[in-house]
């Protein structure tokens, strides 16, 4: 059996993994709030998480792997969202609003990470569908000390767990330090963080020892993973924007509570956009689907393969940096890799297998991908390809390719009949007077736009390449 080492943040070092039970090998990925479409920096824990889980499916076998992912569908935000729409003009009550989007919002986020080629987890739980098992575990926690309800709220004490900080490796007194944190009459300390709140009327609420309210957000991943995991489980994943507070007060409750939780806590980087970090502001906030629908150069969208191939290609606890070129390059690395027909079956290379075992290094995995089909070996490769989530056979992305050149092509060919013609004449020319200069300084600007020149006896031929950028081609002439 292989072994697999992966990054522990609670313990800061690369571990051998030993499941709990090699039958039943569980992991827990927090999954989004429904109030939007999901971002493209969303994206990555869901692909990185899902290499993980093909992974462990691969090795342990595919019944022998539960994978957990939430839908967070009670919070503010949900809820400024449906009231926004009220306010529109939009019909129903504030909390037929809220349902309605909640459901939009998860068949969205579902056909994005599909089109991603990302697996549904074994389980998708909502928060609504869990609220006895919070209300019970916060219950709990308050005969235990741990926890206490005022004014229609419930809150964990923050001291009562002498081990807080610990996994984010911080001290109650400097994150109290450090941090803006919400101070508020019902709190005894400020760190305290809320387990339950009160509603109001339109809002979404449940009856509680407390009054009618609604779950805190962190309760929702305790009390679930407890519910469909067990007392304590294998992986618990996320990005680390989550590792405080949200998973050092996962850790908080879930230990006072009596359950041993998770073993192994996994945290991918963030991802940026042109080497900046994604801001409305700047103009590079976008969607999952801005990506998968036609925009700029991309005539039919950027592919999914495409999206998770650049997400593969950086190491999951390295920034990402998502760019227009290496999703272009992605697509000419893809197109070049795919296939016609299926070929005959092979087992995954043990090369790219061992590079995800290596705490899922999938830059590497990516690389044994390219020497195999450097070597020839399609078989291999294909198999390899699917295991990392990448179809090759008969791909989509190379009609989207075709249209994609063809289109660009087509927009700006009387400027690349111009060059042709130019190249022509001082190909002509160069060849009376042995001096190449003015052809390879139109060549290098060809290049530096994305223009494949070649030159034979038969004449001179014009085409885009992947990289095209049509505002270069003005400094063509």
């Amino acid at each position: 059996m292989t072994d697999i080492q992966l990054h522990n943040t609670k313990t800061r070092r690369k571990e051998l993994f030993a499941p709990i039970d090699d039958k039943n090998v569980r992991m827990y990925v927090c999954g989004p709030t429904v109030y939007d479409r999901a971002h493209i920096g969303n994206a990555r824990p869901v692909l990185v998480f899902d290499v993980l889980f093909r992974l462990l499916r691969h090795v342990y076998g595919a019944d022998h792997v539960t994978y957990v992912r939430n839908f967070t569908d009670v919070d503010d935000k949900i809820n400024a969202t449906a009231l926004a729409r009220q306010q529109a003009g939009a019909q129903g009550s504030l909390e037929d609003l809220i349902s309605e989007r909640t459901e939009e919002t998860i068949d969205w986020y579902l056909k994005d990470m599909g089109a991603l080629g990302a697996l549904e987890p074994t389980h998708a739980p909502r928060a609504t569908g869990y609220i006895a098992p919070m209300v019970a575990m916060i219950e709990d926690l308050i005969a235990k000390g741990h926890a206490y309800a005022k004014d229609g709220h419930a809150l964990f004490r923050v001291r009562s767990y002498k081990e807080y900080g610990k996994l984010s490796g911080r001290s109650v007194d400097d994150m109290i330090a450090g941090a803006r944190v919400e101070v508020a009459p019902f709190k005894e300390d400020p760190m305290d963080f809320v387990l339950w709140k009160p509603s109001i009327e339109d809002q979404p609420g449940w009856d509680s020892p407390w009054g009618r309210g609604r779950p805190g957000w962190h309760i929702e991943c305790s009390a679930m993973a407890h519910d469909l995991l067990g007392e304590a489980f294998d992986i618990h994943g996320g990005g680390n924007d989550l590792m405080f507070p949200h998973h050092e007060n996962e850790i908080a409750q879930s230990a006072c509570a009596g359950h041993g939780f998770a073993n192994v806590w996994m945290h991918n980087e963030m991802l940026q956009v042109e080497g900046k970090k994604m801001s409305k502001s700047l103009g590079n906030f976008f969607s999952v689907r801005d990506l998968l629908e036609p925009h700029n150069s991309w005539v039919s969208g950027v592919p999914g393969i495409v999206i998770r191939f650049v997400m593969l290609s950086t190491h999951y606890r390295k920034p990402m940096d998502w760019t227009d070129l290496k999703a272009r390059e992605a697509l000419d690395t893809l197109t070049k890799w795919a296939q016609v027909e299926e070929p005959d079956a092979a087992a995954p290379s043990e090369e790219m297998i061992n590079a995800l075992a290596n705490d899922l290094n999938t830059k590497g995995a990516l690389d044994a991908l390219g020497i195999l089909h450097k070597e020839g070996k399609i078989s291999e490769l294909v198999s390899s390809a699917r295991l990392l989530g990448l179809e090759l056979v008969n791909p989509s992305f190379v009609h989207d390719r075709w249209m994609r050149d063809l289109s660009l092509q087509s927009q700006n060919q009387e400027k690349l009949n111009e060059i042709e013609n130019l190249l022509v004449l001082a190909r002509a020319e160069a060849m009376k007077t042995k001096d190449f200069s003015v052809v390879d300084r139109l060549k290098g600007l060809a290049k530096a736009a994305g223009v494949e020149i070649q030159m034979t006896k038969e004449g001179v031929k014009v085409n885009i390449t992947s990289n095209f950028e049509p505002s270069k081609l003005e400094a063509i002439k």
